[in-house]
């Protein structure tokens, strides 16, 4: 393997990266005496910084999106002879690796049927709201247009994607925000509202019911939820859970917005978190995994009976009247085609299953061997611990334990993930979601750099 710094003077790049760039989910005020770090090189599971030195990826580019690891060549060919044949064109016509990519990914998604391609999860999500609002326009007198979200998730960055954000540290000083969006308590059972957590999953869905009826059921036209819940600490949802809410949503004629920008494409085992549980999306939303960082594309999925709500009418005003304009990129879907194909020729969806038991193993074996770690939850190849200072109060360790954690294991050559300006006083989850094609060495590495960290830094 070449250095990946042979052609790149790389102290003109920090200094130009520390005049212009803006980096996310990092404080900004350090960058004026400290060096960012900048990756210049990756392939398979490793990547490579400025300085040459190499690190195991444990969280898919930090936001769990490249799938499929580094370097992937025929992805890669297929966005450069896509761009060649043709580029781009609107929406208002549609282009064959679009046509192609939304016939290949329905198939994957029994009783939905149509698809449209827009350029981040913020925008998928968006495209949802806009539907249930103009639904509720259509339909209702513009009385069903309430939308529900939960304690925990995180579904844009938007103002109105913040507006359904339940995570108070991504959405502090940004408002006001849209009206119309209602909050409903999170489901992790290691944090129980209820002082008996027996059938908890069934309870706190059914607290979601309460709310609806409160907010009056004609005015509640959706609810957006992640199958398991991400940056609000890798939350699983609680046996009974999916199923009393799939139930309240039939009840009531709420429409069930799924959420699968980080679970989507193979994540969790299987093609779609919801999958596992057997549920019936209206809309399911769609963004990293779906090209593996190739190229940006984001999808919005809704079955044919919300499709068929916008072509009733012969009103110039009654389609959907929305327009993305990257949704129109056909390098997009070029490159989504060849992650599905990767995903089933290598047998991924299987190895993250089989992958994802070996690393809650291991991280089991953390969980005895340091009573810092409270919990351990995960699907697939997304997992989490929450450290905790206490088991019996769980009362969460400062967040400066796992800066310290995630700090050692870089030193060590491994980039791990943490709830970071998520929710105040619990940004205390330690988050792993390596890519799909990972094996029992990669997952050996991660944990021996969390052991080696942990002792050093979480002995309470």
């Amino acid at each position: 393997m070449n250095k990946p710094t042979e052609n790149v003077n790389m102290k003109d790049l920090v200094e130009m990266d520390r005049a212009h760039v803006w980096h996310h989910l990092t404080q900004h005020k350090p960058l004026e005496t400290k060096d960012p770090m900048i990756i210049v090189k990756g392939d398979g599971m490793r990547i490579w910084d400025q300085h040459g030195k190499e690190h195991l990826d444990a969280v898919s580019g930090a936001v769990w999106t490249v799938n499929l690891g580094y370097g992937r060549e025929s992805i890669a060919n297929a966005v450069r002879d896509q761009l060649v044949e043709m580029c781009y064109f609107a929406g208002s016509a549609g282009n064959l690796p679009a046509i192609q990519y939304a016939e290949r990914l329905i198939s994957k998604m029994p009783g939905m049927s149509r698809v449209y391609f827009s350029n981040s999860g913020t925008e998928a999500n968006e495209k949802g709201y806009k539907m249930v609002r103009q639904i509720s326009a259509m339909k209702h007198d513009g009385k069903k247009h309430k939308i529900l979200y939960r304690d925990r998730d995180y579904h844009g960055t938007s103002i109105t994607a913040l507006s359904s954000c339940g995570q108070n540290e991504r959405k502090d000083q940004y408002g006001p925000f849209t009206p119309g969006f209602v909050e409903v308590p999170h489901c992790c059972e290691y944090r129980s509202q209820f002082p008996d957590e027996s059938e908890y999953g069934v309870r706190i869905a059914r607290e979601i019911e309460a709310i609806i009826q409160k907010e009056d059921p004609d005015t509640v036209g959706s609810i957006v939820l992640e199958p398991v819940t991400a940056g609000g600490g890798v939350i699983t949802p609680p046996e009974g859970y999916w199923e009393t809410v799939q139930e309240i949503c039939t009840r009531y004629g709420i429409l069930l917005h799924i959420d699968e920008v980080v679970c989507g494409l193979g994540r969790t085992g299987k093609w779609f978190g919801y999958q596992h549980y057997g549920i019936k999306p209206d809309i399911v939303t769609m963004a990293k995994g779906v090209a593996s960082g190739y190229a940006a594309i984001a999808c919005t999925v809704t079955t044919e009976e919300v499709f068929n709500q916008f072509k009733d009418s012969d009103d110039t005003m009654d389609y959907f009247r929305d327009i993305s304009t990257f949704g129109g990129c056909a390098a997009g879907p070029a490159a989504a085609l060849e992650t599905m194909r990767i995903i089933e020729d290598e047998n991924l969806l299987e190895n993250t299953t089989r992958m994802g038991e070996y690393l809650m193993e291991k991280m089991r074996g953390l969980q005895n061997k340091y009573k810092v770690v409270g919990d351990v939850r995960g699907k697939g190849l997304f997992c989490g611990m929450e450290l905790v200072k206490d088991r019996q109060t769980k009362e969460p360790v400062e967040e400066q334990m796992l800066m310290a954690i995630a700090a050692d294991c870089m030193e060590q050559g491994v980039v791990i993930g943490r709830t970071n300006r998520s929710l105040t006083g619990f940004n205390n989850t330690i988050c792993l979601s390596p890519a799909l094609i990972c094996n029992e060495a990669d997952i050996d590495q991660i944990i021996t750099a969390i052991d080696n960290a942990m002792g050093r830094h979480a002995v309470l």
